[in-house]
């Protein structure tokens, strides 16, 4: 088949005496998720395109244990950062990369302290490096002109201080990036970390992805661009609310580049 996606995981690189360049860390959401797993076939599509000698864990991987660690569960976390930390100094990994902030802080900032300490990049970051380097080359194509917005994920941004690795790929595009009022440091939270992602939300005057929506549906753009799988979700669901999911389109960087590329 064509279309079949080349993935391989660290123990067949292993057992052939390989090591890839990068890990690539694909996170529960990713894993999982239907919604999200199209961003990971995205991503892996680019990854195939620039011929990056990349590896995932397969079934080795398990939760980075961010929403044990944030919903207040440290002897859980530990157990899962632990077991992931094994598994990855095990197969010698110097380089990680994901397309979900939450594993993104969670194996940079909090590994370390258990005894993983590896080189940890957002999928932003390093296709940005990987256009930097003449590994890819962006063309507009479909997204020339298109009105774009840029939602920033706390995890990747307010809490990592990424903001210009994302923005630069969409101005790439060639599109027209505009910014909602609350954006980069004074970004506004989607509503799903903390491990809120899992439970319904407390009574109040408003749901926070509304509200969020309600700040990206005022710069009228065609697309919310997101590079996070639960801000993806609760954007698509803030524009579902609004009755525009005619009408704009909530995308992942990747995606926007991997259709942009026709992969």
């Amino acid at each position: 088949m064509e279309n079949t996606l080349k993935v391989p995981t660290m123990a067949e690189l292993f057992a052939a005496g390989q090591q890839p360049e990068v890990l690539f860390w694909v996170g529960c959401a990713g894993s999982f998720d239907d919604r999200a797993k199209k961003i990971t076939k995205a991503f892996v599509k680019i990854l195939n395109k620039a011929n990056v000698s990349f590896a995932v864990l397969g079934t080795e991987e398990s939760c980075s244990g961010d929403p044990a660690k944030r919903a207040g569960n440290e002897f859980l976390f530990q157990m899962q950062a632990v077991t992931n930390i094994e598994v990855m100094n095990a197969y010698e990994v110097k380089k990680v990369v994901t397309a979900c902030p939450h594993c993104f802080n969670t194996i940079k900032n909090e590994y370390p302290g258990l005894g993983g300490n590896y080189d940890v990049v957002h999928h932003t970051q390093f296709l940005k490096e990987l256009l930097s380097e003449g590994r890819i080359s962006m063309e507009g194509g479909q997204f020339k002109g298109k009105r774009i917005t840029f939602h920033d994920p706390c995890y990747l941004g307010r809490a990592n201080g990424v903001y210009e690795a994302p923005r630069e790929l969409i101005q790439k595009l060639d599109a027209e990036l505009i910014e909602m009022k609350s954006c980069k440091s004074r970004g506004l939270c989607c509503g799903a970390g903390g491990a809120q992602m899992f439970k319904e939300p407390e009574k109040g005057d408003k749901d926070i992805n509304i509200e969020r929506t309600e700040q990206a549906l005022e710069t009228k753009p065609e697309i919310i661009a997101a590079g996070c799988p639960f801000c993806n979700t609760m954007m698509t669901d803030g524009v579902k609310n609004k009755e525009k999911e005619a009408d704009i389109a909530v995308m992942d960087i990747a995606e926007l580049i991997a259709t942009a590329e026709d992969l």
